[in-house]
């Protein structure tokens, strides 16, 4: 009988406490480069690594293989459902004797991206 007491009791704190599990605070955990869809507007193709530094920052990641490759991601884990789905953001930068040479990734490119800055 005993034990079928304490097994109860156990039984009772585990409902009571999942169920009390949404009114845990969890924070939201970001990391990576945040890039906004307007930075990225201001890419021009020709621009020098440090022109694009100016505009986006260091980038999270460069290739020690090859230098001429530049990885901006951004990663948003979400700490509670209500606050939204976790976000995951890429963006691939290519450089051509240190000029800016291609943009790939999940950000769209303005119409102006092919006309260079010193035209």
């Amino acid at each position: 009988m005993k034990k079928w007491l304490q097994c109860g009791v156990v039984l009772a704190f585990v409902f009571v406490s999942s169920a009390c599990s949404s009114w845990i605070y969890r924070i939201d955990i970001p990391q990576g480069n945040f890039l906004d869809q307007k930075d990225v507007d201001q890419l021009r193709i020709g621009m020098s690594k440090e022109q694009v530094v100016y505009v986006l920052g260091h980038p999270v990641i460069e290739d020690s293989f090859n230098q001429d490759t530049w990885y901006y991601i951004y990663d948003m884990k979400r700490g509670m459902r209500v606050r939204g789905e976790d976000v995951r953001k890429e963006l691939f930068i290519k450089f051509d004797r240190d000029k800016l040479a291609a943009v790939e990734g999940d950000f769209e490119l303005h119409e102006d991206f092919n006309i260079p800055l010193d035209q």
